[in-house]
């Protein structure tokens, strides 16, 4: 590629980047200023004050952002991938399955992309919230309207994603850079009014702040963390648009653009401190009001939509890594792979959603619920990203810990000042988390049962075909394809096929799926053929976790290793599971009954692996766990 085409490519790349990985931080202004300064708080509202606070916004976004996650989280990536689950896969990784460390980076990789999901339900609720009760400032009549607007521009965002992104994607980065250019522009404006604020810059101001006023100090940082909500994103998106046009973004854009405008609602409060009812619809004066409610609506459902998007990818990589049940994922990009929806996640999402902003009311009191998930999330990935550059890196003891502990300081403080607000709004992404943890955990543990009992009860395949054909059964012609999973012996559909039919196919195929712990797995490497004799075959297939599961792809991929296959003339025999719990063996009862239920609403394996449905056929068998 030439330097232009890839100076374009980058270009086109941050531009993406700024709609995309930059759209849940980019709309914080909306409401963090207002959450800080609220009667709730009783922070007074002085000069002092407004330079202290604006100084932690600053250093928390030079610090947790810039340095944390910029500089060193994207160092961390997974093959190029990045996100919580990539980073729980490379931790695990890097010890083994045996270690002490394993079950407990697991959980922690778990719990952290549990607060992921709860931060996916409050960002399109708060932004929407934030950018509708602008309203209020034009008109305080209407802010009756304000909950019933939100929840019809969530419907008809939800509703919409079954169509994908294709579309309207190509708007993202430029109407996002329209609104970096606007918090810009406003924040100049208003630092030229009061440049005194530009003292905001000297971390002095913030040790002041934190040391005159303690404890009404620490509830304000709580409300602080509201500036670096989406700083996740970055590191989840990386696999999509890299590191470097990701930094360029955020040092280029989305940075100045976030400082400058935070600066410049601090100088506006310092000359008119009674906007702090809404600083941000308060900067330019009334005139301005109904266009910025406009655009940050925009914004606030171009937020609400990569949030939405980054779901559906972690539901994927956590059901590829045997964390959640299969489910049916639709591809709304002929040519975007990653662009999926599925169904389940975007109702259940809404419906969450559509609680948290009716049961609130108001992004100040969704302000609460927000900072306790982002916070756990932070502190997930910092203690996972000390396993992986210690581990996986090899990096010296005092480098990791210097790197990571530093960072895993502030994470605590900051995860500690958010859990004052528990009983206002905290608990609901704790429990959202909770929730998800118990299911996914409970999930893991069971399929590990099911596997257990298949193990116990397992014929050697083998054995099993050596002592077959002693004296074989009849030959039909065709070919049967088995799927076998990693621990089985011989699959439960031959042994049932051979009992009911009598007969055996003229050629025999076993298929296992391995999934890895790593994101991609190159074509070359995905497929092996071993040949079992009596024109009996292994097929083992190597996914990763970002993988698209497809057995007639894998298929055709078979016939350059000296094994065709003719569509119609093969059968796919798939053993459908019947999960029975049994009283005092493996979980708890209730666990257990949940497992069941999970397993019985799973997605059929045909359907997930894209074999073709008139090609099937199912048998099935129980399971005891």
């Amino acid at each position: 590629m030439s330097s232009e085409n890839k100076k374009s490519s980058v270009a086109a790349l941050t531009l993406a980047a700024i709609g995309i990985v930059y759209g849940d931080i980019g709309t914080s202004p909306l409401y963090t200023l207002r959450a800080i300064f609220d009667d709730e708080h009783g922070l007074p509202l002085t000069t002092p004050n407004i330079l202290g606070v604006i100084s932690l916004i600053f250093w928390a976004l030079t610090i947790i952002v810039s340095l944390k996650y910029v500089t060193l989280v994207l160092r961390a990536d997974n093959r190029g991938e990045g996100g919580i689950m990539a980073l729980m896969a490379l931790a695990t990784n890097s010890v083994t399955k045996h270690s002490r460390w394993h079950f407990p980076l697991l959980v922690i990789g778990v719990l952290g992309a549990t607060m992921f999901y709860g931060d996916s339900v409050i960002t399109p609720a708060i932004s929407v919230l934030g950018a509708i009760e602008g309203l209020e400032v034009a008109a305080p009549g209407m802010s009756h309207y304000v909950v019933p607007l939100a929840v019809v521009v969530l419907v008809v965002l939800y509703s919409v994603q079954r169509h994908g992104t294709a579309g309207i994607g190509r708007f993202f980065g430029p109407v996002m850079l329209v609104w970096f250019l606007a918090l810009a522009v406003m924040g100049i404006i208003n630092i030229i009014e009061a440049p005194v604020i530009l003292n905001a810059l000297n971390p002095y101001y913030a040790l002041r702040f934190m040391l005159e006023n303690k404890l009404l100090a620490f509830v304000a940082l709580g409300a602080v963390v509201l500036a670096i909500t989406g700083a996740e994103a970055l590191y989840a998106d990386m696999g999509h648009f890299g590191r470097k046009p990701i930094r360029m973004a955020w040092f280029m854009i989305a940075f100045p653009a976030l400082v400058l405008n935070y600066l410049g609602q601090g100088g506006l409060l310092i000359m008119q401190p009674d906007a702090v009812e809404n600083p941000f619809f308060h900067q330019l004066g009334t005139w301005s009001v109904i266009p910025l409610v406009i655009l940050s609506t925009m914004a606030a459902v171009i937020a609400s939509q990569a949030t939405i998007s980054g779901t559906y990818s972690m539901t994927k990589q956590a059901i590829a890594l045997g964390l959640l049940p299969r489910m049916r994922i639709l591809h709304t990009s002929a040519s975007e792979i990653g662009q999926i929806y599925i169904p389940v996640v975007n109702w259940l999402q809404l419906a969450v959603v559509l609680i948290a902003v009716i049961g609130f009311g108001s992004s100040d009191e969704l302000a609460g619920a927000y900072g306790i998930a982002v916070t756990a999330t932070m502190m997930a990935t910092t203690i996972l990203t000390f396993f992986v550059t210690r581990y996986r890196f090899r990096l010296p003891l005092a480098v990791c810990l210097g790197a990571t502990g530093f960072f895993l300081v502030i994470d605590i403080m900051l995860f500690a000042s958010t859990t004052l607000k528990l009983f206002h709004g905290g608990w609901f992404p704790l429990l959202l988390g909770t929730i998800l943890l118990t299911l996914m955990l409970t999930w893991k543990r069971g399929r590990e049962l099911v596997f257990e009992n298949l193990e116990k009860h397992a014929i050697p395949l083998e054995a099993f075909m050596e002592s077959l054909f002693v004296a074989p059964p009849a030959r039909v012609p065709g070919t049967a394809l088995f799927l076998r999973g990693e621990s089985d012996g011989v699959p439960h559909a031959l042994l049932h096929n051979l009992s009911h039919n009598k007969v055996l196919h003229e050629r025999v195929v076993f298929l296992t799926v391995h999934i890895r712990e790593e994101p991609w797995v190159p074509a070359q490497e995905q497929v092996e053929v071993v040949e079992l004799g009596h024109n009996c075959f292994q097929v083992n297939v190597q996914y990763g976790f970002k993988d698209e599961p497809d057995i007639p792809g894998i298929l055709h991929q078979c016939a350059g290793l000296g094994l065709p296959f003719e569509m119609m003339e093969t059968s796919f025999f798939i053993a459908r599971q019947t999960v029975v719990s049994t009283p005092g063996r493996g979980m708890a009862p209730w666990r257990e009954h949940v497992f069941a239920m999970l397993s019985r609403n799973a997605r059929a394996a045909a359907d997930y692996y894209q074999i073709p449905p008139n090609r099937v056929i199912e048998l099935g068998t129980q399971v005891e766990i």
